[in-house]
């Protein structure tokens, strides 16, 4: 790392550059070759659920279009390609017969990747549980932890051979709280107790999961969570009641994800919060011996930061927290805390742009884990980009967010942070769940009528950022085509 007044931040010739996507998101094809249905299928099938009734059925159809894309991740330089498996394709029902179509799509993907030169980094769940399971429970019940652990030893002992990095879970947090408590995701619950177990039974299934990863492959296996971790900041912090409020949010968004894996404990205090909720019966005697795994090198998604204190019910609550609207929060044993309205600039998706929280993060897990190697798994930002009459989209917002959070990830490695990592979201445009379609992330933009790519000035911007490992002026996007 080289950072001298006067020149561009620059980056070590080790440290990966990719790009990142999700099954759901991109592949379409959700009634090909035997793959069952899934709970964003369901969700986007209910009236009222997504934008305009969008739903995953064809999205960027990647499916049909990998050579495609392949080519165009070599055209960027790409180091790495991150990538979600789609359990129904694989596993149909999440239980049984494994789909040899299924398993054979991925087994082609893999190969493309390591032919053109890039590393497949592979999250085995990415949101799209199978429908039966949830029908049996879902992610609140303990046997979909079990049946995960099944899929895992199936795709895992399918792709030892190529796959050195595996993730088991993708942002468990929406996972449980967005998917069971505010039922803003899919599956569209509404328990707080059903969030808490839904909690337990993911970090259960990393635990489980990484086992088959360590068991499988020994030390030749990179075992890895991604988590969406929260930079929660009291309104007034020299209140105590705000600070409080801060340390409620870190415990339900951050610690009680963190330190199953990393301690082999739960937060005493997240058990007290929730007390009300849920006694915590599902935890049983040996399951944080299992969750507690540690890991080879931790995921961390960042996109914005939120800001808390204590509510006092004289007002209506304000939660501005992000994560949709909803009659249920999906902060459970919180209602004494809102999420108030951060300055702009926003992006699209109303998040707030304040790249000092990328360094925040990263700079605040090193001191707590100073031994973990951290990798930034998802960052960018949503615009409402346009296409000119030439063809070009000129995305200097998005530019300018990569390139100033890139820079703070500099920030926290110049801090003594060990990042070795940076995964931009995403790829190319796709479904972005709830909103459907009305939201735009890629650095490769999506004409869902035809399906071609148009690179955004983002993705040309980027490309001379992975070629020379050198933050390139966000000015300079548009002669860089």
């Amino acid at each position: 790392m080289t950072t001298t007044p006067g020149q561009a931040r620059s980056f070590p010739d080790s440290f990966v550059w990719g790009a990142a996507t999700a099954s759901y998101q991109i592949e379409g094809a959700t009634t090909e070759d035997g793959r069952g249905p899934c709970i964003w299928d369901t969700f986007s099938a209910t009236p009222g659920k997504v934008l305009d009734g969008h739903s995953g059925a064809v999205a960027a159809d990647h499916y049909h279009r990998t050579a495609q894309d392949i080519a165009m991740m070599t055209e960027l330089g790409l180091d790495a390609y991150r990538f979600s498996l789609a359990w129904p394709r694989i596993q149909p029902t999440g239980a049984g017969e494994f789909n040899a179509e299924g398993l054979a799509f991925y087994d082609r993907l893999i190969d493309d990747l390591l032919a053109a030169g890039i590393d497949p980094v592979v999250t085995m769940y990415h949101w799209d549980l199978p429908q039966p399971l949830e029908d049996a429970g879902g992610w609140p019940a303990r046997d979909t932890a079990l049946r995960f652990a099944d899929y895992a030893q199936k795709v895992v002992e399918s792709y030892r051979d190529r796959v050195k990095v595996w993730t088991t879970l993708n942002e468990p947090w929406c996972s449980s709280y967005l998917g069971y408590a505010s039922g803003v995701h899919a599956p569209g619950r509404q328990d707080a107790a059903d969030a808490l177990a839904a909690v337990h039974h993911l970090n259960l299934a990393h635990g489980l999961a990484g086992r088959v990863v360590r068991d499988v492959l020994g030390e030749a296996g990179t075992l890895s969570l991604t988590l969406n971790l929260h930079v929660a900041r009291p309104d007034d912090p020299s209140k105590p009641e705000d600070v409080d409020a801060a340390r409620k949010i870190d415990g339900l968004a951050n610690r009680v994800f963190l330190q199953p894996v990393l301690d082999g404990r739960y937060p005493a205090d997240v058990i007290e919060d929730t007390s009300h909720l849920s006694d915590w019966s599902f935890v049983r005697d040996g399951d944080l011996v299992t969750t507690h795994t540690g890991l080879d090198v931790l995921g961390v998604n960042f996109y914005s930061t939120q800001r808390v204190r204590r509510y006092v019910p004289d007002h209506e609550r304000t939660m501005a927290d992000g994560h949709g609207a909803s009659a249920a929060s999906a902060w459970v044993g919180a209602d004494d805390v809102e999420f108030l309205p951060q300055p702009g600039p926003h992006t699209a998706m109303g998040w707030n742009i304040d790249p000092s929280g990328m360094t925040e993060l990263l700079t605040g897990l090193s001191r707590t884990y100073p031994d973990l190697p951290l990798m930034v798994t998802e960052n960018g930002a949503a615009f409402a980009d346009e296409v000119t009459a030439a063809g070009r989209v000129h995305d200097a917002e998005r530019v300018s967010y990569v390139a100033r959070h890139v820079d703070a990830v500099g920030q926290a490695m110049d801090a003594g942070a060990d990042v070795r990592g940076y995964f931009v979201w995403s790829l190319m445009d796709n479904f972005e769940w709830a909103y459907g379609y009305h939201r735009r992330f890629g650095i490769v933009r999506i004409d869902y009528e035809t399906q071609e790519r148009i690179w955004k000035d983002s993705a040309y911007w980027y490309r001379e950022l992975v070629r020379t490992h050198q933050i390139p002026a966000p000015e300079s996007a548009p002669s860089l085509a």
